[in-house]
């Protein structure tokens, strides 16, 4: 099985679910290879045809804010985009007031500024507060959103200490450590923090 964040709302999109879905390509020797899953759904399931068996995962504690006014910061690199499109239509959906911060990245904006419409209109409309980009080869030096993350630090903090719900999605294997770190960083940098103490209040938000 192959698991995908669903990425829209119910609300805004009845009796429909919505996938991000990144094809997997690799070379294995001069043969080209592609993922098995990721390329069946992009290329070859035909609408109508035989069934797609699928099977849903709750997760209770990855939504968003059961209080709307609650501020929310989402940090969603390449198809980690996913859960935070559906978030933000829930928001719309439900009128909530809160604000909702998006750091976005992937490697070039030409080609891989997934949503890029729909975040603009968001941002546009007021319903996403800010919108932070990272192209990572849109330049000689490469760009994260970990690089953002440190840049805004005391946004962050600042946001955090008003009680803003914080969400990461994406590689697991990577990205999420780099952002791990960077998180850290930031706690320490803004908040004037050594090791222990930063780690001791990431783990309180983590809990609260």
């Amino acid at each position: 099985h192959r698991d995908y964040s669903i990425s829209s709302s119910p609300k805004a999109h009845p009796d429909e679910v919505h996938l991000t879905v990144g094809v997997v390509r690799y070379g294995r020797g001069d043969r080209p290879c592609s993922g098995v899953a990721s390329a069946f759904l992009a290329e070859r399931a035909v609408p109508g045809a035989a069934p797609i068996p699928v099977y849903t995962h709750v997760n209770r504690a990855f939504r968003p804010p059961a209080d709307g006014s609650a501020p929310m910061i989402m940090i969603g690199p390449g198809t980690g985009i996913a859960p935070f499109r559906a978030f933000l239509e829930e928001r719309q959906a439900t009128g909530a007031k809160g604000p909702n911060w998006l750091f976005f990245g992937d490697q070039h904006a030409a080609c891989d500024f997934i949503y890029r419409e729909e975040l603009e209109n968001f941002r546009a409309s007021g319903l996403l507060t800010r919108l932070d980009l990272a192209f990572s080869r849109d330049q000689a030096q490469k760009r994260y959103v970990q690089h953002l993350m440190l840049e805004r630090a005391g946004e962050l903090m600042a946001w955090m200490d008003e009680g803003a719900h914080l969400y990461v999605c994406g590689d697991a294997t990577r990205m999420a450590r780099d952002v791990d770190e960077a998180l850290l960083a930031v706690v320490k940098n803004a908040g004037g923090l050594g090791d222990d103490d930063a780690a001791e209040l990431i783990r309180g938000w983590q809990t609260r």
